[in-house]
């Protein structure tokens, strides 16, 4: 049975960093995309950042880059999301998914077979 399982979501103040980790298991994902998603209280869910799966190719959603890091560890079956400088509009569930089965790798999240149960990140202003 595959499970994704995160971690390391909190209660952070604005500016702060946080850093979430997604370990896999029930089978390997080296050689297909891993991403996060999050899902704001009453929102859609939204394309946070995806990486490929050596990790050589990663995406991220255009107002996130430069202060969110998507990184593979296939080491451990694993994917972690570095969030720097954080604002209390990420504030939100933050799903990992994996196996990007159809569609494309940035839309929507039921193009991932897989789906974490998620952790709440709460950004206090």
């Amino acid at each position: 049975q595959v499970q994704l399982v995160e971690s390391g979501g909190g209660l952070v103040m604005a500016g702060g960093s946080l850093n979430l980790s997604c370990a896999a298991s029930g089978r390997s994902f080296d050689t297909t995309y891993m991403a996060w998603y999050r899902q704001p209280l009453g929102k859609e869910h939204e394309f946070v950042a995806t990486a490929s799966g050596s990790g050589r190719y990663r995406y991220y959603a255009d107002s996130l880059e430069g202060r969110f890091t998507i990184a593979r560890d296939n080491t451990k079956n694993a994917v972690h999301l570095q969030m720097n400088n954080l604002k209390p509009e990420d504030t939100a569930v933050y799903y990992c998914v994996a196996h990007l089965s159809h569609g494309s790798r940035t839309g929507n999240i039921d193009n991932y077979a897989y789906r974490g149960q998620g952790t709440q990140v709460t950004v206090s202003s």
